[in-house]
């Protein structure tokens, strides 16, 4: 995914790929961005459980964090703790934005990510 991508091509996409997450994961309503992080990282861990704790939760959220602003390269994967966590390496700091165009990078990453699982476990439906 690059920064030229149209406005409308980002919003069909974004769309896309929550109505994806909401059907494969039999929700009711189309996760928000922090709902997508939470499913990112729950994929990472490789765990899925019907409750986590509120701690373990917003450990699962930095997760994700950590592995999409790695196709940037600001964090690094060094490996998984006795517990079977992923842990994250930072390389380089993350550049202050606005609020918003922080969250136009990770749903643009969001994107990317689910377009990898989709092609990954053959179910490309984006094309």
């Amino acid at each position: 995914m690059n920064h030229t991508m149209e406005s409308w091509e980002f919003e069909f996409e974004w769309l896309r790929v929550r109505t994806f997450v909401k059907d494969a994961f039999q929700r009711d309503t189309l996760p928000d961005l922090n709902g997508m992080l939470f499913i990112i990282g729950m994929q990472e861990l490789g765990r899925w459980k019907k409750s986590f704790s509120k701690e373990e939760k917003q450990d699962l959220m930095h997760i994700a964090v950590c592995r999409l602003l790695s196709y940037d390269g600001h964090y690094e994967f060094i490996g998984r703790d006795a517990d079977g966590w992923p842990h994250w390496k930072p390389l380089k700091p993350v550049p202050p934005r606005p609020l918003e165009e922080q969250e136009q990078l990770l749903k643009e990453h969001v994107i990317r990510y689910i377009r990898e699982q989709e092609s990954e476990n053959g179910t490309d439906i984006s094309g």
